[in-house]
């Protein structure tokens, strides 16, 4: 879910849904400063994944936290971390195949019962359990 506290100026038209992963070790943060009348700042920790919205003419302004300071590593296209979006038809799930429409995997297995007896052996982690 897009985590929008600062939303776009009215008169900014062609926005677009954005994606950044901090793939290092080190505290990020993410600035946008490049759009008239709009400011978009936010701290990106190691592994997570900032969603926002931007105008396809923004950059994403990467700095990364050292010791007490932060130094600019790298300038982002914002219209290169596009995700995306799909349609609304294409979130419907047909419940009898499972099958995800996006990904095209199975959403779940199949999971055959038998009634009777159900007791059995198996082995699990080296030991026998009845």
């Amino acid at each position: 879910m897009a985590q929008i506290l600062d939303s776009l100026p009215p008169e900014q038209s062609g926005k677009i849904l954005c994606c950044y992963v901090n793939a290092t070790s080190k505290i990020q943060v993410a600035r946008i400063s490049d759009i008239p009348s709009w400011y978009f700042e936010r701290v990106v920790f190691p592994g997570q994944r900032l969603v926002f919205e931007a105008p396809k003419v923004a950059h994403l302004e990467i700095h990364t936290g050292m010791m007490a300071s932060a130094i600019l590593s790298d300038t982002i296209p914002c219209d290169r971390l596009a995700l995306d979006e799909p349609s609304t038809n294409e979130f419907s799930t047909d419940s009898e195949t499972g099958i995800d429409p996006i990904n095209k995997k199975k959403l779940m297995q199949t999971i055959n019962t038998k009634i009777g007896d159900t007791t059995q052996s198996f082995k699990m982690a080296g030991a026998n359990i009845r």
